[in-house]
């Protein structure tokens, strides 16, 4: 459903004080998920691997902003909870590409932060990059690679590239380890590399898709 579509997405990846509150946060995020005009919503506890990606991940898709402006307050007041300690994520929009290849059963975001001096024909180059790796890595089921409009947390994030995997394995191993990294994707990322846009850390969460979202 909704594949092809232009939406607006909010991604929010949530540090809490303890397993109590995380347990806590989940309900009543879930709560506001359902309540809320998303035309999707996974509201889950992130994976053991993930780095600088939070405890919990959220990640709702609606039809336009409009939908979300209207429930944001509920969301920001959730969020300001003294137990939680650090909020990062994007809003952005974009278009799901589905591979066709797989069904999936891991959602995976990464917030990064392209240097603000990066000229626009190298941040085309880059992204172009990045498009690369759905081509080839067949544990991909879908993704979508966004610029941000807003963002929040440690880092004025520039982008957004998501994907959903067949399942963990296909992330930590034929994603991550990809010929295709070492070759294009890698470079734009390592500070020993003369091609580095970014410098700042990145957040790279990822949660288990329920079989009944």
């Amino acid at each position: 459903m909704w594949t092809g579509c232009v939406m607006f997405s909010v991604v929010r990846l949530i540090d809490v004080a303890s397993e109590e509150v995380r347990h806590h946060l989940l309900d009543q995020l879930a709560k506001a998920a359902d309540d809320s005009d998303a035309v999707s919503a996974l509201v889950q506890p992130t994976l053991p691997g993930v780095r600088n990606g939070g405890d919990i991940l959220m990640h709702l898709r609606f039809a336009d902003a409009a939908q979300w402006h209207c429930v944001a307050p509920t969301f920001d007041r959730l969020l300001r909870q003294p137990q939680v300690s650090r909020v990062n994520g994007a809003t952005y929009r974009g278009t799901r590409t589905e591979t066709g290849r797989c069904a999936a059963t891991v959602y995976r975001a990464l917030l990064l932060r392209v240097q603000p001096d990066v000229d626009d024909a190298t941040v085309t180059r880059f992204e172009d990059d990045l498009r690369l790796l759905p081509r080839y890595v067949s544990s991909i089921a879908s993704w979508q690679l966004s610029r941000v409009e807003s963002a929040v947390g440690t880092s004025p994030w520039t982008h957004v590239f998501e994907q959903e995997f067949r399942d963990l394995d296909g992330l930590t191993g034929p994603y991550l380890m990809h010929p295709i990294h070492w070759a294009y994707v890698d470079r734009w990322f390592d500070p020993e590399c003369p091609d580095v846009i970014v410098r700042d850390r990145v957040c790279h969460s990822f949660c288990a898709i329920p079989a009944t979202r």
